[in-house]
């Protein structure tokens, strides 16, 4: 099995007095070891990387992989400047990180070649293989195939993470075979956006980038047993069973509002662990999640 294949967890990076909460970190990174996840990615989009300075994010690194025993642990290491990722690809090689996770952040407008060049930089200065982190959601910053391929011939890259698949199965074997035929074989490709996991995955995706994986980890692991493991409609079933909890992700303008209210309800984190400016979900819709979950045993 590839080091980038399966279910990888993205969890919460809780806060507490504006501060990293390093004993709720801790424990959520246990509990996902525990739960049988393939791989952890801390300081993705879910662990609020972007609002955290570089001594706070070496600070996770090393907390993540001191508490995942020996489940692998992947960092991300995006940032504006360049300069700032070569800083955190350092401290995630310091922690023992086996991969890094690299989004291409901005404020002023990316060109391809800015964004190849950033990967560029990164593959010369590390050994530790790469992940291309396409989340234009977040990044405001699309990739095309056509640059998949060209960041994908750099040494060291050794997987793409994709916001999304069509939820039509042709249509989403057809995407993803387009974007296998453009990238050599050793770059794995993995699905994000957790309504569309298992689609992808059963369209051929090697690994899934869960949200809801790095603070429920049982449905995403079966999930992902499922359609890895050859039984694409029990993937599907239970993908749509959770169809509520992915209507509150788009609902609530994304899903990070979401987990971490879950997060708070079941005692993983303090209430108001989102960095500001980001405000947690106001009490009504707090208890809309609540009783979704709750309705669909998933606490």
């Amino acid at each position: 099995m590839s080091l980038f294949s399966g279910l990888s967890a993205f969890p919460l990076t809780p806060l507490l007095d504006d501060a990293v909460d390093e004993r709720a970190f801790a424990g959520i990174i246990e509990r996902l070891a525990d739960a049988g996840v393939d791989s952890i990615t801390a300081l993705g989009s879910t662990g609020s990387y972007a609002y955290l300075t570089v001594e706070e994010r070496a600070r996770v690194a090393a907390l993540a992989v001191e508490h995942a025993g020996d489940v692998p642990v992947f960092v991300g290491v995006g940032a504006l400047r360049t300069s700032h990722v070569l800083a955190n690809v350092e401290h995630a090689e310091q922690a023992g990180a086996r991969g890094l996770l690299l989004a291409p952040m901005t404020y002023q407008p990316l060109t391809h070649d800015d964004v190849f060049e950033l990967f560029r930089s990164v593959a010369e200065r590390t050994e530790l293989p790469v992940i291309v982190y396409d989340n234009p959601g977040t990044t405001r910053f699309a990739f095309t195939v056509e640059l998949y391929a060209r960041i994908a011939e750099l040494p060291g890259v050794s997987a793409i993470k994709i916001p999304g698949a069509p939820r039509d199965p042709v249509d989403a074997r057809r995407h993803v075979d387009t974007i296998r035929a453009a990238v050599p074989e050793r770059v794995t490709v993995g699905i994000s956006g957790d309504a569309f996991a298992a689609a992808g995955l059963n369209a051929g995706c090697d690994s899934w980038y869960s949200v809801i994986g790095g603070t429920l980890p049982e449905p995403a692991v079966a999930i992902t047993r499922a359609a890895l493991g050859g039984r694409p409609h029990e993937a599907t079933a239970e993908s749509q069973r959770l169809a509520p909890l992915w209507a509150l992700f788009a609902e609530f303008g994304g899903s990070v509002r979401v987990v971490a209210a879950i997060a708070e309800h079941l005692g993983l984190a303090r209430e108001g662990c989102l960095p500001l400016p980001l405000r947690g979900l106001a009490r009504e819709q707090r208890a809309r999640v609540v009783e979704t979950v709750t309705a669909l045993g998933l606490v």
